[in-house]
């Protein structure tokens, strides 16, 4: 009879991580096994949280800040942001990425990202075979499933949009010869989105349209994660022998528009935050909000050393005397994604003939005012808290004289005032409990407006992206940066698209409407990637970048390679054979 091993303590107290209790999370992977459940007894429903509450911790307890799951290391290589750090040298394989070139497959930023999300993959797996023998008419049973799964197509999507070329462990009761003979070419492109797929669409059948416990995917979370899946796999990337967007997908495109129905989302109560800020806020008031479809879920005060925090963005943190002294000051904001904010004499961002001068604080330009919710700005308060002023000084560049500019980012992090209430200093780095939102409705209007203009229905397409901009123009009077123009200089001016535009015009502005609404969440790279824009777009970066930001000056992005990390060195030595390379001359 098969056993299942499971820590009976360690289950019960991440509880708290689930249910999002009030919390500083230890790592317990070396608690000792307290009980086993037999073969019968998993099929007990009264069993079954504590037979899957592992696998959500491991999105707590795997990743760190070295490999983030939330991915903002590797969109690094965006023209959004700079690796940061203290130099060059520090998480210098980042260094490499951001500049293209001295890029090796045995550097630890890729082996590591793919262990911990396999280990991760693992603890899914093992709870997809204990539940296959619980009573499948039970609902209880039914719903537990459908989450695994989404949280099987969860990891796979991590790894597939950052190394393409992926082995999947996604059929049941595997043995340690299915595990050996696991091949990486195994799906087409093509075929491996789908196998995401059918995982959501199973789960989407199941999953209720509310739950009480905010960190389990919903139905409104699982159609979020099919567009996003749909999107990808519609710029078809299946020539073996570059990365080419091949041809686009109607048929991807429409499964895109059918699954952000927005009644779906409307009748479940999601819809756009009045100020954009509130997603990025970690008191209870505010986590969990209308606009949050699926977040990773983090606690304080849970009783143990440090709690269920989110330690995978303390890099993330800058150096501010006596409060983030070891701040790491990394992920920063680039001059490019800043000059992207401006907007021109209707209020509408610059698509083409931008100024050329870098946007500063005081001049006489106007800006949507999300770039203050997006970017902490010489001259204005960080974290919105007066008492820690932002300026071109080495209190704001841990690396010395702005060298990689005097820009922080502020999506990630939590007012110092907040200190030991929702942020902590936890091994002389600072980590807080403020959820990853992971899935967000402005998403999802910006992902139907892209598949309907891709479809060549323009006009609903430019009615969506409205959407998104008349929440940016009202933030001008009713958001935590209103009182901005009068305090430190700045003026405001953000519209809405009004006639008719082309195709063409309606693609633009929906990829410049992604990068203004979701800069600095990760998700930058990866779009210029599958719209298959990343060369042109990063090398004119480059270029522009150049001049102000030196170190730039011999970054090179090589097509059809640069796109995708490679596979690791040790994951292709040690597969017997059966792991290929991602184009490119690894």
């Amino acid at each position: 009879m098969r056993r299942y091993i499971f820590i009976l303590s360690f289950f019960n107290f991440l509880l708290t991580f689930l249910f999002a209790a009030t919390s500083c999370s230890g790592f317990l992977d070396e608690q000792v096994p307290q009980a086993m459940l037999t073969q019968d007894e998993v099929k007990d429903p009264k069993y079954v949280d504590d037979v899957i509450t592992s696998t959500y911790a491991g999105l707590v307890t795997i990743e760190d800040m070295n490999a983030s799951f939330s991915q903002w290391n590797y969109d690094t290589r965006s023209d959004d942001a700079y690796v940061g750090g203290s130099s060059f040298s520090d998480g210098e394989p980042f260094h490499h990425l951001e500049l293209g070139t001295g890029i090796l497959t045995t550097d630890w930023p890729f082996g590591s990202f793919w262990g911990k999300m396999y280990k991760y993959l693992s603890r899914v797996s093992l709870s997809i075979d204990m539940l296959s023998e619980a009573d499948q008419e039970n609902p209880v049973i039914q719903q537990r499933m459908a989450e695994m799964k989404f949280l099987r197509a969860y990891g796979h999507f991590l790894l597939k949009r950052l190394f393409k070329k992926i082995p999947f462990v996604n059929k049941p009761n595997m043995t340690q010869d299915d595990y050996n003979n696991l091949s990486n070419t195994e799906y087409s492109n093509d075929e491996g989105w789908q196998q995401i797929i059918k995982d959501l669409e199973e789960a989407y059948k199941v999953l209720p349209v509310s739950q009480t416990e905010k960190g389990r995917p919903t139905k409104a979370a699982a159609a979020a994660f099919l567009a996003k899946v749909y999107l990808y796999k519609a710029y078809h990337q299946d020539d073996a022998n570059s990365n080419l967007v091949t041809s686009i997908s109607n048929d991807d495109l429409e499964k895109v528009v059918e699954y952000t129905t927005l009644s779906t989302f409307t009748s479940a109560g999601y819809g756009l935050e009045a100020d954009m800020h509130n997603n990025f806020r970690p008191e209870e008031a505010y986590e969990n909000g209308k606009e949050s479809i699926w977040a990773i879920q983090y606690s304080r005060n849970d009783g143990t050393q440090y709690g269920n925090l989110n330690f995978s963005n303390r890099l993330i943190v800058p150096c501010i005397p006596r409060v983030h002294d070891s701040g790491g000051d990394f992920y920063k904001p680039s001059h490019s994604l800043v000059n992207a904010y401006r907007t021109d004499a209707k209020g509408l961002p610059y698509l083409d003939n931008a100024p050329t001068t870098d946007y500063e604080v005081g001049l006489n330009e106007t800006v949507d005012p999300r770039l203050f919710i997006t970017v902490g700005m010489p001259g204005t308060p960080y974290m919105f808290n007066t008492k820690y002023m932002i300026a071109k000084t080495n209190t704001w560049s841990r690396a010395g004289e702005g060298t990689y500019g005097w820009f922080v980012s502020l999506k990630q992090n939590v007012d110092p005032a907040l200190v030991d209430i929702y942020l902590f200093n936890c091994d002389d780095q600072w980590a807080s409990s403020m959820n990853r939102i992971v899935f967000r409705y402005a998403d999802v209007l910006l992902m139907r407006a892209e598949a309907l203009a891709q479809l060549g229905q323009t006009a609903e397409a430019i009615a969506l992206v409205n959407q998104v901009r008349s929440r940016a123009k009202g933030m001008i009077a009713n958001s935590i940066v209103s009182g901005y123009p009068l305090k430190y200089n700045v003026h405001y001016a953000v519209s809405t698209y009004n006639g008719s535009y082309s195709k063409e015009d309606v693609l633009a502005i929906v990829k410049m409407e992604r990068r203004l609404e979701l800069a600095m969440e990760g998700e930058r790279f990866f779009d210029l990637v599958r719209w298959g824009d990343a060369a042109t777009v990063i090398n004119r970066f480059y270029t522009t970048e150049a001049a102000t930001m030196s170190f730039l000056s011999d970054a090179v992005f090589t097509a059809n390679k640069n796109e995708y990390a490679p596979v690791p060195y040790e994951q292709i030595s040690a597969s017997n054979g059966h792991y290929t390379q991602n184009v490119g001359n690894w």
